[in-house]
């Protein structure tokens, strides 16, 4: 059964040589929702998490919410396994992927087939599954010859087709998202909307920070306000198991 539990947690995240200058605490203070501290003359720690505890179950959809900075992508990156909490406890069950960068674990000297088989190994699937996956992913992504030549010679909008293609191509029981993720050009975007929604049906959970208030209207059952690295407000409604209602 997937869950994800968080207790207490807090993140603490040191920036060497910021120094005590005003000037940059000032720099630092606008680029951060979380809390400023300076332990010593050469050591700055953002507080970027503050006594978070957080019950994700089996069925969740959760919307992060909050200002720019409020700490929703430093949340998603700890229940991704990226930041592990200063203080408190994190537990978590199920094969998490998170989409907070689709193209991170790509190799660029690799040819697109490579790729493929790489990706999804990160992703926690087997090789013979990938094997299984390939044909599928190949066609979906629309890449043809190209998989064949290295990822280097690719524009910005193959590689993302690519790497789109591949990790929603691998069942997720967690799935982390930061705004709801949508590739490619005018002819491929139709079809990425309809595997997205599909992908995100078959999770058991889903976390996704979003601007969209229709979005996170829509998708999630589970609505938890960020400010400065603190949730002050969690609501819950009736769990929504699918994301055919997501906005365009």
């Amino acid at each position: 059964m997937a869950y994800l539990n968080l207790k207490n947690c807090s993140l603490h995240l040191p920036v060497y040589g910021a120094g005590n200058r005003s000037l940059k605490q000032m720099v630092l203070s606008a680029a951060t929702g979380g809390r400023i501290a300076s332990n010593s003359r050469h050591v700055t720690v953002v507080q970027a998490l503050r006594d978070i505890s957080l019950n994700i179950s089996a069925g969740d959809r959760v919307g992060l919410v909050g200002h720019n900075g409020a700490g929703k992508t430093t949340l998603l990156r700890m229940l991704a396994g990226i930041y592990e909490p200063t203080i408190g406890s994190f537990e978590s069950s199920g094969r998490v992927t998170s989409l907070l960068d689709v193209t991170l674990g790509l190799d660029y000297e690799a040819t697109g087939y490579e790729n493929i088989l790489i990706r999804g190994l990160i992703l926690g699937a087997s090789k013979s599954e990938m094997k299984r996956l390939t044909p599928t992913i190949a066609e979906f992504s629309e890449l043809g010859d190209y998989l064949s030549m290295p990822v280097r010679t690719y524009s910005s909008g193959m590689v993302l087709r690519l790497a789109f293609s591949i990790v929603t191509s691998v069942q997720a029981d967690v799935l982390l998202m930061d705004e709801w993720l949508s590739v490619g050009d005018a002819a491929f975007v139709a079809k990425a909307e309809e595997r997205m929604k599909s992908y995100v049906g078959g999770a058991s959970i889903m976390v996704l920070a979003s601007h969209n208030p229709k979005i996170i209207n829509d998708l999630c059952n589970v609505r938890v306000t960020l400010e400065h690295g603190v949730i002050t407000d969690v609501q819950r409604s009736s769990p929504q198991l699918s994301a055919e209602s997501a906005a365009a």
